[in-house]
């Protein structure tokens, strides 16, 4: 069965299963020891150090191991906001950061007694809890100039993933770092996507990742710190990993993350021109397929195995559970397969359509014939979803044949749009549509229709219950 879901999870590397065999033989003593077992830990523990530091570009007492990937990003801006405080506690990120970092921006600036103010076009904006997140384009990337006007002078940390989780955009980190040196303002990049495939070539103060998307052991995460960067661990420690984060080491697991990124990187080149023709080709043959999609991400700028893509009239949930009936695992971030019906931050962000999401992230090795066969299935699989969701409409006239309400209360993503798309022709050219909704995606996903079919759209307003979005028709 393809596992095309990588960005979530790659399947243990070879290398480090070897690697995580033989080292828990070995490496099973306390590293702080004297005794011949804690030597022999000890000289395992600093092996792999050294080699994740190569990888990283770092030096080897600048990088520590964490117990996860959202570890090190805690623990990196709690420690860097806290070594900065007399410098002040405003915090910058991207709008489409992971949740990880988001979460933690949002702590600190709950402690201050606010919270962050994010927004997807226009300036960067600053919260009165000190978080500014700045906006990106529908490609996915911020803008070097508009994350450089967010910074100020009491800036105690901006954070900047390498390149997204979700559609693979890498960002321009080596441009943001320039700027943020010349503010003076230090940089931690989370580079969890993107490490495996090589070093973050900028001049970055912090640096998270996570071993089990580049095929190491979950439960491993590193954190590098460069020198000469403030820096004060936050919560109780111990002697430790420099003091910045406590508890026994799980060496065999550490030795196996860092012998996988060895493996991985040593493989890196040459899988990623194949499977970036292999992406190339899913982006080119997906809209020639299946109608109504919309690829999401920058095309050039981005993961080289990494691909997203919506549909129009499709259930996301139901259309990830289809493809796994038919033998595919993939991944979404579309607002459907979220309990909370809430769409995903990152393509809210965009400005692009969330329904019907798919992420497909291809891992090492991945066959030319498996990707045709997901070509081959992925048609009918949306045609049957679209066929199933295909509700009658609730429409009243208005207007004399001028304009139609759509009554879509009560109905979720992607109800409303369906309904929408059906009563469009309906009314003349210069009409309008109004569609009645109180599902969250709606405002996301009928805009993002309005550009994809080349309406207006007008705009929304309150009403009596729900939300009024109006269309108007132009062809």
């Amino acid at each position: 069965m393809p596992y095309f879901d990588v960005a979530s999870s790659a399947p243990l590397h070879p290398v480090a299963r070897q690697a995580l065999q033989a080292s828990l033989d070995e490496g099973w003593a306390d590293p702080a020891r004297l005794y011949r077992e804690g030597r022999r830990a000890r000289l395992l523990l600093d092996a792999a150090r050294e080699a994740a530091a190569e990888a990283v570009g770092c030096r080897p007492d600048e990088l520590v191991f964490t117990p996860s990937g959202t570890r090190a990003v805690h623990l990196g801006i709690s420690g860097a906001a806290a070594g900065r405080r007399r410098v002040g506690r405003h915090l910058v990120v991207s709008a489409v950061e992971h949740s990880s970092v988001l979460h933690a921006a949002a702590a600190l600036g709950a402690a201050d007694g606010g919270a962050a103010e994010s927004g997807a076009v226009g300036p960067a904006r600053a919260a009165q809890g000190g978080v500014t997140e700045v906006p990106v384009d529908r490609a996915g990337a911020v803008s070097p100039a508009a994350y450089a006007s967010a910074l100020r002078e009491d800036t105690a940390l901006a954070c900047l993933q390498s390149a997204n989780h979700e559609v693979g955009t890498e960002q321009p980190v080596a441009l943001v770092a320039e700027a943020c040196r010349a503010a003076g303002v230090p940089l931690l990049v989370d580079a969890a996507q993107s490490l495996g495939w090589g070093p973050v070539e900028a001049d970055w103060s912090l640096l998270t990742a996570s071993a089990h998307k580049w095929g190491g052991p979950a439960g491993v995460g590193l954190l590098a710190v460069r020198k000469g960067v403030r820096f004060a661990p936050q919560g109780p420690v111990d002697e430790r990993e420099s003091g910045r984060t406590a508890g026994f080491e799980n060496i065999p697991a550490i030795v196996a993350a860092a012998a996988s990124l060895r493996a991985v990187r040593a493989e890196a080149a040459d899988e990623a021109v194949r499977l970036r023709a292999l992406v190339d080709h899913i982006r080119a043959r997906v809209p020639e397929l299946v109608p109504d999609v919309e690829v999401v991400g920058d095309p050039v700028r981005r993961l080289p195995h990494l691909v997203t893509f919506s549909c129009l009239y499709v259930d996301g949930e139901t259309l990830l559970h289809e493809l796994d009936r038919a033998g595919f695992s993939v991944s979404s971030g579309s607002s459907c397969t979220s309990s909370t019906l809430t769409p995903s931050h990152v393509l809210r962000a965009m400005g692009v359509l969330s329904e019907g999401n798919v992420r497909v992230s291809l891992p090492l090795g991945t066959p030319d014939d498996e990707v045709e066969r997901f070509l081959e299935v992925l048609p009918g699989v949306v045609s049957a979803v679209r066929e199933r969701l295909g509700a009658p409409v609730s429409v009243t006239a208005a207007g004399q044949g001028a304009s139609l309400v759509v009554d879509a209360l009560g109905k979720r993503c992607p109800i409303p749009v369906i309904e929408l798309a059906k009563v469009i022709g309906d009314v003349p050219v210069g009409g309008t549509v109004t569609v009645l909704s109180d599902d969250e995606a709606a405002r996301l996903d009928i805009p993002a229709w309005c550009e994809m079919r080349g309406q207006e759209y007008v705009g929304e307003e309150r009403a009596e219950r729900g939300v009024a979005y109006v269309v108007r028709r132009l062809a």
